[in-house]
């Protein structure tokens, strides 16, 4: 077996009379001949640039939920809806005499995180599970759960414009940004009635979920105009992620909350749809990647092959490596490039993992490009602890968010092409 040690490398460099530094380019065009005005040598190697599909994305627990849709002219649609469970904010709740409260209103409220895409009016739904979640599972999102058959969103209150920026009022108190979700009055009394009727039911939180399993919250907007849409990651972790009755009783104004916590099994559903897309053509035909190639957050990986790194000397220390990668981004395109992106390879051609390069690419929009230091990533190709087969990136947010990449491959007709500038010294 190969012996590989993690990508954090450290190599020390010893000059010597014997020494010649050479320097080599990887990709198109050369080096800026000022840079490097005492090397030797300069060579010219080719990259090959493509894109593959990941079909099991884990979804379970993770730092946001993820809700809404969107038609990218380029990417196609993306749709996500997420399952949660919730959690008594108090054991036995006494409603006292039912007859005599007035429920105001009943509301789903999910803090805003952060958002991709567009604000466009978007129609919520919301349904009862018929299929417990279990904290003990790992859920992918590929995976559903069955639900029952009644929305409980007001049907009057189920197109809304999402709006992640402005702070609201609730009651007297000014908060941050969240999604209140309207839903049926009839429902919520239905529930103080279990808790009067039935006691057991809210006497802990194990029967509570026996009673109620969690909600499936999602979006219906059918067909979406090409531009069209966003994606909202909610924090379901935060305080003022929660469902609430709001009601009066004897001229009194209350509430009694359940709540989303650490404790509560969720998980998110996603479906990406790149049928007929040019995406689609890349990850059926890794040879149309080296024209444009792509990456997708829950959907795609983009790929970069060094495909002569093998021609470097083995007796080689290697002293400098940067990748860079050109996008295809207007700054006017509400679809815009991940902030960073993560870097990974295999190590042999006989293991499927991908390791972890920790290394970041991150995005410039001055320049608009990623530079990923492969340094270490080279230097192990070369001293043999590796195989030479490519490196994967991955949004920083491959799980957690619907943001995705355009890259110029390595033979595009823009006028920004992929390189990679290597400098190294053999001994």
């Amino acid at each position: 077996m190969k012996n590989f040690i993690l990508f954090a490398f450290s190599f020390a460099l010893f000059f010597i009379s014997s020494c010649k530094k050479e320097v080599s380019t990887i990709g198109k065009t050369g080096l800026n001949p000022n840079a490097f005005l005492n090397s030797d040598e300069i060579d010219t190697f080719g990259l090959k640039t493509y894109t593959i599909a990941e079909d099991s994305i884990v979804s379970s627990n993770l730092s946001v939920a993820i809700l809404g849709s969107y038609n990218d002219p380029t990417f196609g649609k993306f749709e996500s809806e997420f399952y949660t469970q919730f959690r008594l904010s108090g054991f036995n709740p006494d409603f006292g005499l039912l007859s005599t409260i007035a429920i105001d209103s009943f509301v789903l409220g999910l803090e805003y995180k952060d958002y991709y895409g567009g604000l466009d009016p978007q129609k919520f739904e919301v349904y009862e599970l018929d299929q417990s979640l279990s904290t003990d599972s790992v859920y992918y999102s590929f995976q559903t759960r069955t639900v029952k058959s009644s929305n409980w969103m007001d049907s009057n209150k189920d197109l809304l414009t999402p709006d992640p920026t402005t702070q609201i009022v609730i009651g007297t108190e000014k908060v941050e940004s969240q999604l209140r979700l309207y839903l049926d009055t009839t429902i919520a009394r239905t529930l103080m009635t279990e808790a009067s009727v039935n006691a057991t039911s809210f006497a802990s939180n194990e029967n509570f979920l026996a009673y109620f399993k969690g909600l499936n919250i999602k979006v219906n907007n059918g067909i979406q105009s090409s531009g069209k849409g966003g994606v909202f990651y909610f924090n379901l972790n935060d305080p003022l992620s929660k469902m609430t009755i709001y009601y009066t009783q004897d001229g009194l104004a209350k509430t009694y909350d359940f709540l989303i916590n650490t404790e509560c099994a969720d998980f998110n559903h996603i479906q990406v749809d790149n049928s007929g897309t040019n995406v689609e053509s890349v990850i059926l035909n890794q040879d149309l990647g080296n024209e444009t190639f792509y990456l997708q957050s829950n959907k795609s990986r983009a790929v970069v092959k060094l495909t002569s790194i093998d021609d470097i000397p083995k007796n080689s220390i290697i002293q400098y490596a940067q990748l860079e990668l050109p996008v295809s981004y207007y700054s006017s395109d509400i679809f815009f490039p991940c902030a960073s992106i993560t870097a990974s390879t295999k190590i042999s051609s006989t293991n499927d993992k991908l390791y972890n390069l920790n290394v970041l690419g991150t995005y410039s929009d001055a320049n608009k490009n990623y530079t990923i230091d492969l340094r270490d990533y080279v230097q192990q190709i070369v001293n043999g602890n590796i195989d030479n087969l490519g490196v994967y990136l991955s949004s920083a947010k491959m799980l957690t968010s619907a943001e995705r990449v355009i890259f110029n491959g390595a033979n595009t007709q823009n006028k920004k092409q992929p390189k990679l500038y290597v400098i190294y010294t053999k001994y």
